[in-house]
């Protein structure tokens, strides 16, 4: 029987790995530590720069150890003095034209390429010449490219192309005016960019950072005539202690609050009341058009990055939609509205704040499908890192900060919105809804197994009374691809179903805590994530969204039933067709 292994020695330590693995596989195999910096585990695996380089015995130059294979007999050299001096010639090179602005950078303190300077003491640039400049493009509503920055690595292009099947940036040009950019070097907000963020949080440095707000919020924090309100989406309080050095999955939801009041917000909400109320309408919209059989399969609408995908991409399928507003956005009108009325506040003084784990919510709140009587529901959009960022301006120990609680009565929510963090979460919600309207029976079993997980796909036959519900659940575009074709071609037997842009869902956003490539190859960060979330259901004491007595409250006093036309005034919007490229003359 042919020998599935081979061994090689690697820094005088014999090693067997499997045929077809890597250097940089078998070194880590064994603890060895090899540099890298374009590798991205499954995604760019490419060798472009040359930071990962070896000496391998009786062979000529070095060998790119992220995509060379071991061979039997194999003698590996990893940190000689050649292999040391060639890396820090690399780095050096990549320095030389890259901005120096590391103090004032957004990933200063995060950054792989600074890490690298100084893990191998690039302190002073040894070769200086003429350094290319080059424009920002700040266009788009959510993500700012700043190629200065940029060091080729085409992680983001990668990712782009790759794993979302988007493809809105590629490298252009060659030599040295090679960059990464757009078709005919325009902004991301006239191409097909779904603006979902997946390139900043595979970018190694700060050529690619979300579109900052912060400064807006501050300003209204101190201007005594606005009432500044909070809210803050369930993945936001799985991820943000990353942000100050907690394990990864770690409910901070109590400190998280109590360091939003310290900021200055007048009031602190819960997106998951609001994701109460979109199940509560997407869960009606769903029987009713399962019952007349009108436009199935229904398409989630939580995820601006997916609709706006659909929009430009998919127009055909636009009817498939849902009509339901995102949470934050039904929460935001409802905030502008019921208690704007209730609490004698002027609608035109409530200054809505999201807190996203998603760079396409910054998109999403100023489309003009999200006002209610020419006003916005939300005013201002910031992610978890730039609440991080806050928090840290304020000089706040986060670490130290007492737990408290939301604030009554956009603060209570059950245990069915904060899975709309994770993948598979908000049709699991619905379907919890949804089988109690259809069936008139209470649900026992709460629990939806056969659409939780992390496959790219999940399909599923759920048994509701005596109908049967074909669903499927996509993350990750390149994934809700293949249900769109599906649909478009007429091939679909899918009744429901619920698309994330971002792989794994909210947990894994574009405006979540950036993780190092190595940390990536090393930790499954969307199940840790995702298991605080389900660990937030679990606990929770109502777990239905029929259930939560402050969206019972709130339909008996203000908007009727779900479904109406108060509650399409204010919780739902509609689509259209937009163009996939606005390149003008």
């Amino acid at each position: 029987m042919e020998k599935n292994t081979v061994t090689v020695i690697i820094d005088g330590q014999k090693v067997e790995a499997k045929k077809g693995t890597t250097i940089l596989q078998a070194a880590k195999s064994v603890g060895i530590d090899i540099p890298t910096l374009c590798f991205l585990k499954d995604i760019n695996e490419v060798g472009d720069c040359r930071m990962c380089i070896v000496e391998v015995e009786g062979r000529r130059g070095f060998a790119t150890s992220c995509i060379q294979k071991v061979e039997e007999g194999m003698v590996i050299h990893t940190h000689t003095q050649n292999v040391l001096e060639a890396r820090h010639v690399i780095l050096d090179l990549i320095i030389s034209n890259h901005s120096k602005d590391c103090l004032t950078c957004t990933r200063s303190g995060n950054c792989e390429l600074q890490d690298l300077a100084i893990k191998f003491n690039v302190l002073n640039n040894e070769f200086v010449g003429e350094r290319t400049v080059h424009k920002i493009d700040d266009k788009s509503p959510s993500i700012v490219r700043d190629f200065n920055k940029c060091i080729l690595c085409r992680r983001c292009v990668a990712t782009c192309k790759n794993v979302q099947k988007i493809g809105a940036i590629d490298c252009i040009n060659r030599g040295f005016d090679s960059c990464i950019s757009t078709t005919y070097d325009h902004s991301l907000n006239d191409v097909n960019c779904t603006f979902c963020g997946q390139c900043i949080e595979s970018c190694p440095t700060g050529a690619l950072h979300e579109k900052e707000n912060i400064n807006d919020v501050w300003a209204k924090l101190k201007d005594p005539d606005t009432f500044v309100v909070v809210q803050t989406a369930p993945a936001v309080r799985v991820a943000l202690g990353e942000e100050f050095g907690m394990e990864i999955g770690t409910n901070v939801t109590g400190k998280m609050i109590t360091a939003l009041r310290r900021l200055g917000f007048d009031k602190v909400f819960d997106t998951n009341t609001g994701a109460d109320f979109t199940i509560m309408e997407e869960a009606t919209e769903f029987v009713e058009r399962f019952k007349n059989n009108d436009n199935l399969p229904m398409a989630t609408s939580c995820c601006p990055a997916w609709v706006k995908y659909v929009e430009t991409t998919y127009p055909e399928n636009i009817k498939h939609l849902s009509s339901c507003k995102s949470p934050h956005q039904m929460l935001g009108a409802i905030i502008k509205s019921y208690y704007a009325e209730k609490n004698n506040i002027d609608r035109n003084k409530i200054y809505v704040v999201s807190v996203m784990p998603c760079t396409a919510k910054k998109y999403e709140r100023q489309r003009e499908e999200m006002k209610v009587d020419e006003i916005c529901d939300v005013d201002a959009v910031i992610t978890t890192r730039e609440l991080s960022r806050m928090i840290k301006q304020a000089n706040i120990d986060f670490n130290k900060l007492e737990k408290s609680t939301f604030d009554d009565p956009m603060g209570e929510a059950t245990g069915a919105a904060a899975i709309f963090g994770t993948t598979g979460g908000v049709m699991e919600a619905a379907l919890r809804a949804a089988y109690e309207m259809i069936t008139k029976e209470k649900l026992q079993n709460v629990k939806f197994e056969s659409i939780r997980g992390e496959k790219g796909i999940k399909k599923a036959e759920v048994k509701i009374g005596d109908k049967k519900v074909k669903v499927a659940v996509a993350h990750g575009l390149g994934n809700a691809n293949k249900i769109m074709e599906d649909i478009k071609n007429g091939t679909s037997d899918y009744d429901f179903v619920e698309v994330m842009a971002c792989p794994g869902g909210c947990i894994m956003g574009g405006g979540q805590p950036i993780r190092t490539s190595k940390e990536r190859a090393n930790i499954d960060i969307r199940a840790k994530r995702a298991e605080a979330i389900y660990n937030i259901d679990e606990n929770s004491k109502i777990r239905k969204s029929q259930n939560n007595e402050v969206v019972k409250k709130i339909y008996d006093e203000y908007i009727g039933k779900p479904g109406t036309e108060k509650a399409h005034e204010l919780l739902h919007t509609h689509y259209k067709e937009k163009a996939k490229y606005n390149l003008g003359e």
